[in-house]
């Protein structure tokens, strides 16, 4: 399982814009990922800890989180996100 990072076209970021948003505060807490999850960093920084490795991300990226997904999210600076499930 791997978390893909990029920076998304123009396309991705408008369609992405018109999804909900998640905030979240500093903070790090264990997650599963019970389906895919699509986000658009808003705001903040995030390093992400997993069997594949580790990953970092932040305002302007667009992540991608693979169905079945343990993970440890630490979130460094404050988040907010636009997303999607699967």
């Amino acid at each position: 399982m791997k978390i893909t990072v990029k920076k998304p076209s123009e396309a991705e970021k408008t369609e992405m814009l018109s999804k909900p948003i998640w905030e979240c505060g500093v903070s790090e807490f264990d997650w599963y990922y019970d389906s895919a999850e699509t986000c658009l960093l808003l705001d903040g920084e995030v390093v992400v800890t997993y069997d594949g490795g580790e990953v970092s991300f932040g305002a302007g990226d667009l992540v991608t989180f693979p169905q079945g997904l343990s993970c440890v999210w630490k979130v460094r600076k404050p988040v907010r996100k636009h997303y999607v499930f699967g």
